[in-house]
């Protein structure tokens, strides 16, 4: 593979609407916009050819400006397919800056037999910002007893300060099927809520963050049956916290 080119997205406030900035398509993912109302703008991230493959090194770089509503739209998932015995890459970077919110229901993650993947997701939040990101972690195809070695890391700073550290290793097969680790199940999937804390924890699948957020995740042995166990929370988090019509009556209220 040559050298990847970043697919950037650069999302600013012109005026009172959103108006993308900078966006450049890269070597795996198009950026295509949908829609803009105002501060609230929608964005899908499509897929230019199969991936991941050996040697594949995709990256996202995401830049939601001040008081911008972004969506990002995904309408179809990722599968890293047999490597050959090389590996694969996959990296966000995401930076919400004050006032901004950023709404990511990502499509499966699919990591089938013979694969090697590294995936790491940076997010950086200001003052005031929020955003609700989702995620399904699918180890093996459905005819597959399961996928390749995985290694996922996270980290989510709020104003500058670290809110969330993780590092998912399941690179060693035997181990991640242990009891207390993934057991008989081979999906995850995850809602955080970075920016807003909830009174409670509702449900087995909440965990309020130590800072501002919150973090729903559920394992099943298949995706649906994961992603239906914290869609209550994404739902409920949607509406109370990153409602683009709520962001918009506040935009106009506080326009000069």
């Amino acid at each position: 593979m040559t050298e990847t080119v970043t697919t950037k997205v650069h999302v600013e406030l012109v005026h009172g609407r959103a108006r993308f900035t900078e966006m450049r398509s890269g070597t795996f993912l198009r950026a295509q916009p949908l829609h803009v109302d105002g501060p609230v703008a929608r964005l899908a991230l499509i897929g230019s050819y199969a991936m991941l493959l050996a040697g594949d090194d995709l990256r996202l770089d995401i830049h939601v400006g001040p008081g911008v509503w972004l969506e990002l739209v995904e309408p179809s998932g990722t599968v890293a397919y047999h490597a050959q015995g090389g590996s694969a890459s996959w990296s966000a970077s995401i930076r919400v800056d004050e006032d901004a919110q950023l709404v990511w229901r990502s499509a499966p993650f699919v990591v089938t037999a013979g694969a090697n993947v590294r995936r790491h997701t940076q997010i950086g939040l200001g003052d005031g910002a929020r955003a609700l990101i989702s995620e399904t972690l699918v180890l093996g195809r459905t005819y597959e007893d399961g996928g390749g070695p995985l290694r996922s890391t996270m980290r989510v700073d709020h104003v500058g300060k670290p809110l969330l550290v993780e590092d998912l290793d399941l690179r060693d097969t035997a181990h991640r099927d242990l009891p207390g680790v993934l057991g008989s199940n081979r999906t995850m999937a995850s809602v955080l809520l970075v920016g807003a804390r909830p009174g409670a924890a509702e449900g087995v699948h909440e965990t309020r963050l130590a800072g501002s957020g919150a973090l729903a995740r559920a394992l099943a042995p298949q995706a649906h049956e994961a992603q239906a166990a914290v869609d209550i929370s994404w739902d409920r988090w949607s509406k109370k916290y990153l409602d683009p019509a709520d962001h918009r009556r506040t935009s106009e209220i506080i326009a000069p």
